[in-house]
């Protein structure tokens, strides 16, 4: 028992180096200047350019303007009392729960 002990304060003394990074490269306190590289090709004022396309070789059209509501299909409306109906004979169907249970 007195080994088994000995060996897991062992192990665990070792972890706890292991994570303090001792003897190792350890975090300095000093600040690090981040310097990113720009990309000047697409961040300068220029004139405007021909527009290119990002697509495949496919052509691309489009139109402007509206059109009427009547020119796509629209589902047929169901009155609020029909629905309630339906919906109160749907639940006369549906089984019962077997037992209840009460909090308290």
């Amino acid at each position: 028992m007195k080994k088994i002990l000995f060996v897991l304060c062992l192990l665990s003394t070792a972890a706890a180096f292991a994570q303090n990074n001792i003897g190792a490269n350890s975090l300095s306190n000093q600040t690090q200047v981040y310097q990113f590289q720009s990309h000047t090709e697409h961040a300068g004022y220029v004139p405007m350019s021909q527009e290119r396309s990002v697509l495949a070789a496919t052509s691309y059209t489009s139109a402007q303007g509206e059109r009427r509501a009547s020119d796509f299909p629209q589902a047929e409306t169901v009155s609020l009392g029909a629905f309630a109906r339906e919906f109160r004979q749907q639940h006369a169907h549906v089984r019962k729960a077997r037992v209840v249970w009460i909090n308290q």
